[in-house]
């Protein structure tokens, strides 16, 4: 089973498109959006059974260049 994790991503300015493009081309999201507000994009991502969430994020994700901050929301349960 996966863990189902949403992940919030602030760009330096000018740099969104840049930051989804290589996203979309590492191609370990379910879903990428732009989105309004204090992130620019939301993704949503299911980290492999046994892999260490963070780990995963750091390794795979938060290298790319332009990435300023992010924050992960954990699910747990589906209803």
């Amino acid at each position: 089973m996966t863990t189902c994790v949403f992940i919030q991503i602030r760009c330096r300015p000018g740099t969104t498109y840049k930051v989804a493009e290589d996203i979309a081309l590492r191609e370990i999201h379910s879903e990428l959006y732009s989105t309004s507000g204090e992130y620019d994009l939301l993704m949503k991502v299911y980290i492999p059974k046994g892999e260490d969430v963070g780990k995963f994020i750091n390794d795979k994700l938060l290298d790319i260049e332009g990435i300023e901050r992010s924050l992960t929301t954990m699910t747990f349960k589906v209803f």
